[in-house]
């Protein structure tokens, strides 16, 4: 029987082979074999494996995956139609539809070094450093032609203005408030370019002079910091000295006003007492009299130092008024002569007074 006859043997007239032998491939493709129709119909088979090419094709290019990380941009015939968000999408096929994706939570870092002219005409190098982001996709792909670009030099151009609107003093000292107003300027610049870039940190971590005035700036930084010394020293002796003289004068304020208040009582007092003595004079004048005396008498004795001799007499030192006024003024000691205390009549109310002295020196009952 011929080879092409059906019912004749298979493999070119051979006998066909064992099912038990037949290679893992060929059973791998033996159900496709039916599907397309096997060996039979060479141009049917052609179209029908372009089909299922076609097919998978369109499911893969209509398929997008957008990580958490990404941002997908669909362009429709070129023109933005909408953003995908991080998660399956599906799409029109290509050349309808295709997505650009862009890292939108990725931190980019940008950093350079700078020669810069300060305010002063002093010429210092600073240090750049930016990182930033994508914030808007669809600005960041065709709002500007190279975005990343643009934010490079716009850095560059707001250090520049706001170091050249400084002193060298504060670049080298106090850089934060400069890269704090940078960041401001190099956020609007970033806006108005439309960029689609948001910067999240700048700063300037260094600035130095050049090398060929490095000695020069190291000799006025060790005066500043003298300078600073000496001014740190001088405010510490002024916050210690300036509440002990604020207490002082304090004090001195307040013991002037008790004396104040001291000598206003006593002066109201003693002219309360006046007049109280007064009135008790007007009533009863000898008694009044006599009381007087026997009090002044009895101050006067009070004062006075008593001294009691070897035959149980009593001498009493009274000081004599003009002892300084015969010296001219001097401070020579006082001379104290000696009198005999007064001996009051225990028959009489009113005490006898003294006698003359006589000599430096008198005994009572003589």
């Amino acid at each position: 029987m011929a080879w092409n006859i059906p019912g004749g043997s298979g493999n070119n007239g051979r006998t066909p082979r064992k099912r038990g032998n037949a290679n893992p491939l060929d059973r791998l493709l033996e159900p496709l074999r039916g599907v397309f129709g096997g060996g039979n119909g060479g141009g049917a088979s052609i179209a029908r494996w372009a089909g299922l090419l076609v097919a998978l094709w369109l499911v893969f290019n209509c398929f997008v995956l957008v990580t958490e990380q990404q941002r997908g941009v669909v362009l429709r015939f070129g023109e933005v139609a909408r953003i995908m968000q991080p998660g399956p999408h599906l799409k029109w096929p290509w050349p309808v539809e295709r997505v650009i994706k862009v890292e939108a939570t990725r931190i980019k870092t940008f950093s350079d070094t700078v020669p810069v002219l300060t305010r002063d005409e002093n010429i210092v190098t600073v240090e750049v450093n930016v990182q930033y982001r994508v914030d808007d996709p669809e600005l960041y792909l065709f709002g500007t032609r190279n975005a990343d670009q643009v934010l490079q030099q716009a850095t560059l151009s707001a250090v520049r203005e706001q170091v050249g609107r400084s002193e060298l003093d504060t670049v080298l000292s106090a850089r934060s408030a400069l890269s704090a107003s940078a960041r401001e300027k190099l956020q609007e610049a970033l806006k108005e370019y439309r960029t689609g870039l948001i910067v999240t940190e700048l700063n300037l971590p260094n600035a130095r002079p050049p090398e060929e005035v490095k000695p020069a700036f190291d000799d006025v930084n060790s005066a500043q910091q003298d300078k600073d010394r000496a001014r740190s020293e001088a405010e510490a002796y002024a916050s210690r000295i300036v509440p002990e003289a604020r207490g002082q004068a304090a004090r001195v304020r307040t013991v002037a006003e008790g004396y104040k208040a001291a000598k206003i009582d006593g002066a109201t007092g003693d002219a309360t007492r006046f007049s109280l003595l007064l009135d008790e004079y007007k009533a009863a004048p000898e008694v009044t009299r006599k009381r007087l005396w026997l009090e002044t008498v009895q101050q006067v004795l009070a004062g006075n130092r008593i001294i009691v001799g070897g035959d149980s007499r009593q001498l009493i030192y009274v000081p004599m008024a003009g002892a300084n006024a015969a010296t001219g003024g001097a401070t020579a000691p006082l001379i104290t002569p000696e009198i005999v205390a007064p001996a009051v009549d225990s028959t009489t109310s009113t005490p006898r007074p003294p006698r003359e002295p006589r000599g430096t020196r008198q005994e009572p009952g003589r």
